[in-house]
């Protein structure tokens, strides 16, 4: 019966034009008050990572969502009041894809008044050859006092070498996912497909 469902509605999805992948599992902490759009960094968890193309890959997906909802990039390396700190991990493992993470409430200290940054984590366990885990961490916070104003957590399987389990798409469907209805409902988790 499961499997019916499931190609039911991946051929709804195909009639209706919409890309099918794996779910994502979504979850969004805030405080619950409205938040200012306006200019931002985007920034790595890890500031060693700020020139690595692979952060400068997921921070150019994740400053394009984050324009889309009214925010604006600061222009080269403008410190804003407002930073949007990135992470990425990937996680290989063996059988069926599964969330490899768990997602626990947000809103981290980096330990410095300033302590803000993004970055690319990348923890590998197990062989490559079975199955990738891809969680996009991101948290909006002022830089004036460290203080987290928004996060999400996005994260999905897939099996490893498909196009789904590639890095840069696989993020660019876990922004998406994860600024969908922005800000949504804090402390809730959904999936979306």
């Amino acid at each position: 019966m499961r499997k019916l469902m499931i190609a039911a509605m991946l051929g709804t999805f195909t009639l209706a034009g919409c890309a099918t992948g794996p779910a994502t599992q979504v979850t969004r902490f805030h405080l619950n008050q409205p938040i200012a759009r306006g200019q931002l960094s985007v920034e790595p968890l890890l500031p060693a990572d700020r020139n690595s193309p692979e952060f400068q890959t997921y921070a150019n997906i994740v400053g394009a969502q984050l324009a889309r909802l009214g925010f604006n990039e600061a222009p080269g390396l403008a410190q804003s009041e407002q930073v949007a700190v990135v992470q990425v991990d990937r996680a290989f493992f063996d059988g069926p894809p599964r969330s490899s993470f768990s997602i626990g409430i947000g809103g981290a200290t980096f330990g410095r008044h300033s302590g803000v940054g993004g970055g690319v984590s990348v923890p590998i366990a197990g062989k490559p050859s079975q199955n990738v885990s891809t969680r996009l961490i991101v948290q909006i916070k002022r830089r004036s006092d460290s203080t987290t104003v928004w996060e999400g957590r996005a994260e999905t399987s897939a099996r490893f070498g498909t196009p789904e389990s590639q890095p840069a798409d696989t993020v660019q469907r876990l922004a998406a996912a994860m600024f969908q209805d922005f800000p949504g409902v804090s402390g809730r988790t959904i999936t979306v497909k």
